[in-house]
């Protein structure tokens, strides 16, 4: 499994509307992609700007191929990116070990 993570900063005072729309945006286009498995997203406290997303793909290739190369990246972008404070940071990692 691949964890995609997505540092997005935001405009402020729209916290609230970057809510509905990230949701909405994970939940109608992301969740349908091939080798989605999950996500989470937090808010941050000391900077209610800064969001981190953290979506789990089956492979790497599912994000940056099946997902990034399909016209379903253009819709979620559309849903999101008006909020965009500047473009998120993205990066992917592996699995080292976790708790139980």
């Amino acid at each position: 499994m691949i964890l995609e993570l997505a540092d997005i900063r935001i405009h402020p005072g729209q916290q609230a509307a970057f809510d509905e729309a990230i949701l909405r945006g994970v939940d109608t286009v992301i969740a349908h992609a091939k080798g989605f498995e999950g996500y989470k997203i937090n808010r941050g406290v000391e900077s209610p700007e800064r969001y981190v997303l953290q979506i789990f793909w089956t492979t790497l290739e599912n994000h940056t191929v099946d997902f990034r190369e399909s016209p379903a990246f253009a819709e979620w972008r559309a849903i999101v990116g008006p909020f965009f404070a500047q473009p998120p940071v993205v990066e992917h990692f592996e699995l080292v070990g976790k708790s139980s």
